[in-house]
């Protein structure tokens, strides 16, 4: 529900705050006062048309937010999941704003987050209905009234049982369609797939075969200056020239020397002892680098052979993967792909018995939805043209539309076939006759004003237990009726608080005084400006606000707006 609204620099509006009920707030006050304005100000918060014209005089710009607290099914089914795929967080409270500037510039923002005014719309749309404003009033959208035919008539369970069915039907084709290819284009990417497949598995290659071949080329290529480098340092170690003292020679003298002054101080044995163990380490070092040396290949028919193999891997890697190890993965996929057409024939034959076998399960189903949504419209039917009487339009007529369009390639339903999507064969849309004489229309094509405002709350009050938007806004619902239709309109109004927050602009004192919040919108005049202010009425105001309605303020016209009051107070507490 919308809980807290703020405008600023609006039309006559400087600047006003309301606290609204979350049952019934009615709102009064003179013609031309400024209720109209403040409804316009939530139709353009909710991405309705936005005029420069409507900054007050003398001003920038214009803002207008509204404090919306939503319910748990509202938020985790509809908006919240909207919202993330546009990056808006969404905890708690979801504040809209919208800004109007001069140059044109006007500025959405939802929960602080700047965003389009098509998202503001469309969440707008799910927050809040407003009669005389067909972009924000549900009924009147017809991709809705199939929603709301099925939830009238509970069935939201078969539709999706429905739904189920169809979306099996279109996997099933879309595989279909991949197999059923064009038999020349199946021809050339069975020729492909082959073609893949042989040449990764001619290569035979090994999961990190790459790294090592390319170790080996490495010696292989440096092979001459390893040898000459190993061989060097064995000579130093080990086995040197004639005239060259090795590192093991001079260990052997040091040890020598070491040993004949033992007798003078043994603590040298130890030192001693060292040294023998040193040469017998570089012995064995002297040993490994000898045989790495005489290990070394220097074949230049393996160093070309290296090098063609890694050439090949990288072919291979250029086409299929970055390593060798997507390569592998590449021809697997390709080799199931090629299985999957070689057999395809088998697997066309199971899809299309599988297809005839949804095809006839969905009309079954469907047919049972379009039966059960005629007996739904007929109740719905009967339900509003009975709303519509106590409304004082004993003459109006309301219809539901099913209509089905006959396609040789849809479903069998009674011995015809219709085209389908996921909501079965039907396509709904509410028509209504407001005078006698005249034939059934669209729902979007009826005249504004009160009627049409009258015809909605007719569908609200039939409807409110299935429609989910939480709040709902009536303008000019009593145009042309008297204090009797005005009491009976109250009753409805009030009525719908039990599943939405209701709010209605009013003349009529017989409707106001149902309101559970109630508020009186005049124009006062401020320095040599006029500005709009809206006050919620305490008991003692509202009173004196309804005695003003009823005509010249006199003690008897006091007394009857008592006796209103009061007789409205009681019919609402022998309700709850």
């Amino acid at each position: 529900m919308l809980s807290h609204l703020s405008i600023s620099n609006f039309a006559l509006i400087d600047h006003l705050e309301l606290d609204l009920s979350p049952g019934f707030n009615a709102l009064t006050g003179e013609t031309g006062a400024g209720k109209s304005i403040i409804v316009d100000a939530m139709s353009t918060l909710l991405g309705g048309r936005a005029d420069s014209d409507l900054i007050r005089t003398g001003t920038s710009q214009a803002l207008i937010e509204g404090v919306f607290t939503l319910s748990g099914e509202l938020q985790q089914e509809f908006l919240f999941p909207l919202l993330e795929e546009y990056g808006v967080k969404g905890e708690g409270d979801l504040i809209l704003s919208r800004e109007l500037n001069r140059q044109g510039r006007h500025i959405c923002r939802i929960n602080g987050r700047i965003v389009t005014l098509r998202l503001l719309r469309e969440v707008g749309q799910r927050l809040i209905d407003i009669h005389n404003q067909g972009e924000h009033l549900s009924l009147l959208r017809v991709r809705e009234h199939l929603e709301f035919l099925d939830r009238f008539g509970g069935l939201i369970d078969l539709r999706g049982r429905v739904e189920a069915k169809v979306k099996a039907l279109y996997g099933v084709r879309r595989e279909l369609e991949r197999l059923v290819f064009d038999e020349r284009e199946l021809a050339r990417r069975v020729d492909l797939l082959q073609y893949q497949v042989r040449e990764i598995r001619a290569a035979k290659l090994e999961p990190g075969e790459e790294e090592e071949l390319k170790r080996e080329h490495t010696l292989l290529a440096n092979a001459e200056q390893l040898i000459t480098q190993i061989n060097a340092a064995y000579e130093a170690l080990y086995e040197g020239r004639e005239d060259q003292e090795t590192a093991l020679d001079l260990l052997g003298k040091a040890r020598r020397i070491l040993a004949s002054l033992e007798e003078i101080d043994p603590q040298l044995q130890e030192r001693r002892k060292s040294i023998e163990e040193a040469s017998a380490q570089l012995g064995e070092l002297s040993h490994s680098l000898r045989s790495y040396r005489d290990a070394i290949d220097h074949s230049p028919q393996r160093l070309a052979w290296v090098e063609e193999r890694l050439g090949l891997i990288y072919n291979l890697k250029r086409k299929y993967g970055d390593s060798i190890e997507e390569i592998l993965a590449f021809g697997e996929r390709a080799a199931q792909e090629l299985e999957g057409i070689v057999h395809s024939e088998e697997r066309i034959e199971e899809l299309r018995s599988a297809e005839e076998k949804l095809l006839a399960e969905i009309g079954s189903l469907a047919g049972q939805l379009s039966l059960a949504r005629r007996e739904a419209a007929h109740r719905l039917s009967e339900a509003v043209e009975e709303q519509l009487r106590d409304l004082q339009m004993e003459k109006a007529r309301f219809a539901v539309a099913l209509e089905q369009a006959e396609d040789p390639k849809g479903v069998e339903v009674d011995g015809q076939r219709f085209a389908f999507d996921i909501t079965g064969i039907d396509k709904v849309e509410f028509i209504i006759s407001p005078n006698p004489g005249e034939p059934l229309k669209p729902l979007s094509k009826i005249a504004s004003g009160g009627e049409t405002c009258r015809f909605m709350l007719a569908l609200k009050s039939v409807l409110s237990t299935v429609d989910q938007t939480p709040t709902l806004i009536f303008d000019e619902i009593d145009s042309g009726l008297g204090g009797r239709g005005g009491e009976v309109i109250g009753r409805k109004l009030w009525g719908l608080r039990a599943d939405h927050q209701v709010l209605c602009v009013t003349h009529l004192p017989q409707i106001a005084s149902f309101g559970d919040a109630h508020f009186k919108v005049a124009k006062e005049e401020v320095g040599e400006r006029t500005v709009t202010r809206a006050q919620l009425l305490d008991e003692p105001g509202r009173l004196e606000e309804l005695a003003q309605m009823l005509g010249q303020v006199t003690e008897s016209i006091q007394m009857s707006a008592q006796e209103m009051y009061e007789q409205v107070q009681g019919w609402k507490k022998s309700q709850n």
